[in-house]
């Protein structure tokens, strides 16, 4: 295909493989199982020795079109798609990591992956939470045994921005997988492959999709990771090229093993929102950026978090690495408002607990999706009493800053 823009890639692309009937989206394809007229070609799709479909667990043609626009959009070698956000993440920790291994992740993350690195660390998987704003605390993490480095783009809910170019040199330096969980930017502002990340997660669920109609997670493999320098890979899985090592065993001992599969219909849901990708991350990212000037200059705020206002620590980093700052933001009010009271009187902004959305959303960080890990690790990770997170949508910008500003009032 030729170098289209990213939009025009990414409306066309499943054209380019041509589509039954003429049709201009790929169709939904229900079945979960995939017959063959000649016996010995079935044989050689489950060896591996041709492609094609075997089971509705390990793959499906609308599955397949969406990973190749997934592809297409992080510029990697292939994708696989999950069933969630939290599965693709899962399916590394699962496909990749044994016993004995060590692990080193940003402090600052999504509240359910926090979870998951403690489920691991309870098999017998080492996990080292830094403070990822500054490469040095990564390289003083590291350990022999370390088999990967993992770091959000943008940490929810407060927005800290990872030091991600130079942890991609040290990784890279080292031999050590980085993995890149590039949600809350998005392929649109920000591509992980190019600071070295050999793996990047996208959760499909949020601006990809970007209708909080369809739930799905992604794996890219963008090619900057020599997979010979992995010690976990099983040997039936070296017969493939070296490149396709890490997602040929991701594909058959997460996905297949464990089946956290995204369905057909999901993926035609997610594969129409991301034709407009750009279009929503432009329109939020400003509205993100206006509504965010506006609650920190009202005095009744006592802090906010967003990295395109000049007073975010890592602005000046988060302006050299992405397009634009993206639709996540966090504010906390003074002493002596209480934050239930001001989310009730909002009218447009709606008290849930998606990213992404078309809508603006809003939660109580810590009452709900942070509760879990009690005080001390909220605390840890700065995240106060009354911050609110805000997953700016694509509303008209007047009537949005109306709104936060009328419920101050």
């Amino acid at each position: 295909m030729k170098n289209y823009g990213f939009t025009t890639t990414i409306l066309h692309n499943d054209r380019q493989k041509g589509i039954e009937h003429g049709s201009l989206h790929k169709p939904i394809h229900t079945s979960v199982t995939f017959g063959y007229a000649d016996a010995r070609q079935l044989a050689s799709v489950f060896q591996g020795k041709e492609p094609g479909f075997r089971y509705g667990r390990q793959g499906n043609p609308t599955v397949a079109a969406l990973e190749d626009k997934v592809s297409k959009m992080e510029q990697g070698l292939g994708t696989i798609c999950f069933a969630t956000g939290m599965g693709a993440i899962g399916a590394v920790f699962q496909a990749l990591l044994r016993a004995g291994d060590h692990v080193v992740s940003s402090s600052f993350l999504f509240g359910n992956t926090n979870s998951l690195w403690q489920t691991v660390a309870g098999q017998g998987v080492g996990v080292d939470f830094v403070d990822a704003t500054d490469v040095a605390n990564v390289a003083a993490a590291l350990k022999p045994e370390t088999r990967m480095v993992f770091v959000e783009t943008i940490a929810n809910p407060r927005t800290q921005i990872a030091d991600l170019k130079r942890i991609g040199q040290l990784c890279a330096e080292r031999g050590i997988l980085y993995i890149v969980d590039n949600t809350m930017t998005s392929p649109y502002l920000f591509r992980p492959k190019e600071v070295g990340a050999g793996l990047v997660v996208n959760a499909l669920t949020k601006s990809i999709g970007g209708h909080g109609n369809a739930l799905g997670g992604a794996l890219t493999d963008t090619g900057a990771y020599d997979w010979t320098k992995f010690p976990n890979i099983f040997e039936n899985y070296k017969k493939n090229a070296p490149a396709q090592w890490g997602l040929v065993q991701i594909r058959a001992k997460a996905l297949r093993d464990f089946g956290a599969s995204l369905g057909p219909e999901a993926a035609h849901h997610i594969a129409v929102g991301a034709e407009t990708l750009a279009l929503r991350m432009d329109r939020t990212s400003a509205n993100a950026r206006a509504l965010a000037e506006m609650l920190e200059a009202d005095e009744r705020v006592a802090a906010v978090y967003y990295p395109g206002l000049k007073s975010h620590p890592q602005h000046g980093l988060a302006a050299e690495l992405f397009k634009d700052f993206g639709s996540l933001l966090s504010f906390e009010l003074k002493d002596g408002i209480d934050c239930f009271d001001y989310l009730n009187k909002l009218k447009l902004a709606i008290p849930t607990s998606n990213l992404g959305d078309t809508r603006t959303l809003v939660i109580p960080v810590s009452h709900t999706i942070f509760y879990e890990m009690g005080p001390e690790r909220r605390a840890s990770m700065g995240i106060a009493d009354s911050l609110i997170r805000v997953s700016v949508g694509i509303e008209d910008t007047a009537d949005l800053i109306a709104d936060f500003r009328n419920a101050l009032d």
